[in-house]
């Protein structure tokens, strides 16, 4: 890759990682990624299940703008991460729920057994 650009989708600042993930969610050409805009391109990525940092979505700007993602003014940067940050609130809460607490119960099995074995009325006295 010569001058920091995708073979796949000839795109700046859009290495091999992310350019599968764009693939994924369906968006191959810059056109695709122009239609989509960065922040819904992000969001295909991150419903999809990958787990992209804010930094594709400045690289996504960046290749739209054909600049260094560095190169994103700042302004925009915010700008951008205010609209996923409010799109990610709109996201619906995960499948799972998280893992509770770990706790162990120990099983009185080996007494039960004894007791048992003793007879319902046998209080081992004679």
């Amino acid at each position: 890759m010569s001058g920091g650009r995708s073979r796949d989708l000839g795109l700046r600042n859009i290495g091999p990682k992310s350019s599968a993930w764009l693939r994924q969610v369906g968006l191959h050409t810059r056109e695709d990624l122009a239609a989509a805009g960065p922040v819904d391109a992000y969001m295909r990525v991150r419903r999809a299940g990958f787990r992209p940092s804010m930094n594709l979505l400045y690289a996504l700007e960046g290749a739209l703008l054909d600049c260094h993602w560095q190169e994103v003014p700042e302004q925009r940067r915010q700008q951008l991460v205010a609209e996923a940050q409010a799109a990610i609130a709109e996201l619906p809460d995960p499948r799972r729920p998280a893992a509770g607490p770990v706790t162990t119960t120990l099983s009185d099995r080996d007494d039960d057994a004894d007791d048992a074995a003793s007879g319902p009325d046998d209080d081992g006295r004679d």
